[in-house]
């Protein structure tokens, strides 16, 4: 199976790119959000996942593991196959998808076209008890990548500071996730509906 693609970017029109690797030109459809970083003539580093259906394969293509290890997690989801997976990643963006996921905000997957009410409360009831998780492992894993050096020593806060919220609410937040959850992806998820009120 293919998981990555480097090589020069010689199409690019949206909603898919073709990068050529050796003189073999790969296409692979991407987010919205990921063909932006994709110019031609640009160097392209994706990860990849290669999907193969009864009738069709395609390569799928993120500019990170976890972009990748998202749509995964969504292609899982009755009803949400590769290209409503890659539309909600391409509009709302991997950080907003699953904080619409563990907020349970139906409203905002269903901007998302494709994404009905019905498919969007399928994908918070069988992702959000596996997202706190995967969020926090990838947010602790960055945090520990900017400093090897430093003891991370509030693991909940750190995840809401590489979130995008300021140290200070993110502390409040902490506290008041503390005397609602006793596990750290409980406590994220208690957090994290309290900074989105």
């Amino acid at each position: 199976m293919i998981a990555r693609i480097r090589g020069k970017v010689i199409e690019n029109d949206g909603s898919s790119v073709v990068v050529d690797c050796n003189g073999v030109g790969y296409e692979v459809q991407v987010p919205s959000s990921v063909s932006f970083h994709l110019p031609v003539d640009s160097e392209g580093d994706l990860f990849v996942r290669h999907v193969v259906r009864e009738d069709d394969q395609a390569l799928y293509g993120f500019l990170s593991s976890g972009q990748r290890r998202t749509f995964d997690m969504l292609r899982d989801v009755k009803g949400c196959g590769p290209k409503t997976s890659l539309a909600v990643i391409g509009d709302l963006g991997e950080e907003a998808a699953l904080t619409a996921i563990l907020t349970q905000d139906v409203k905002l997957l269903t901007r998302v076209p494709g994404v009905g009410p019905r498919l969007a409360e399928r994908i918070i009831v069988e992702l959000k008890d596996k997202v706190p998780q995967v969020e926090l492992d990838r947010k602790l894993a960055a945090v520990a990548i900017a400093d090897r050096r430093k003891p991370i020593e509030d693991e909940l806060v750190d995840a809401l500071v590489g979130l995008g919220y300021r140290r200070g609410e993110a502390e409040a937040a902490a506290d008041k996730a503390r005397n609602e959850a006793e596990t750290v992806p409980d406590q994220l998820k208690v957090a994290l509906r309290s900074l989105t009120r």
